[in-house]
């Protein structure tokens, strides 16, 4: 299953260039994994805060400028002991234009322990439920 996202570019995503900067990307794909987490773990309200950031990059395929909007493809390409990895495609909004492909990966982190922990069987079982009925990127 792919989860989809909208985001509008504002011009002071912009940089000199006049395309969309590096760095804007980066908050669209969090805002997308944010998303997802909503989607996903709509009942498991506790999960939202357990998740860190591991490692992220962001290939830029095509420029993408002030004014259009944004269609990014989330799925999960993988999933680990306690962690798992986003795949993301972002696409110019009605077009087949590939603006950026991204991979995120994100832990289950325990702040108490202050170290990563294996995944609840209730989430693996969820994320496993979605990579099942879904298409990867």
């Amino acid at each position: 299953m792919i989860n989809k996202s909208m985001v509008g570019i504002r011009f002071s995503e912009t940089d000199m260039a006049g395309h969309v900067n590096n760095t804007s990307y980066f908050i669209y794909l969090e805002e997308a994994r944010g998303k997802f987490f909503r989607d996903l773990f709509h009942s498991q309200e506790n999960t939202l805060g357990r998740f860190i950031l591991a490692s992220t990059k962001c290939d830029f395929i095509s420029q993408a400028y002030f004014g259009q909007n944004l269609l990014i493809e989330t799925t999960i390409s993988k999933i680990g002991t306690s962690s798992f990895t986003f795949s993301h495609r972002v696409y110019v909004e009605g077009t087949d234009q590939l603006v950026a492909a991204s991979e995120a990966v994100v832990v289950h982190f325990n702040y108490e322990r202050q170290k990563s922990e294996a995944l609840p069987s209730e989430w693996r079982m969820m994320l496993e439920d979605y990579v099942k009925k879904g298409v990867n990127l």
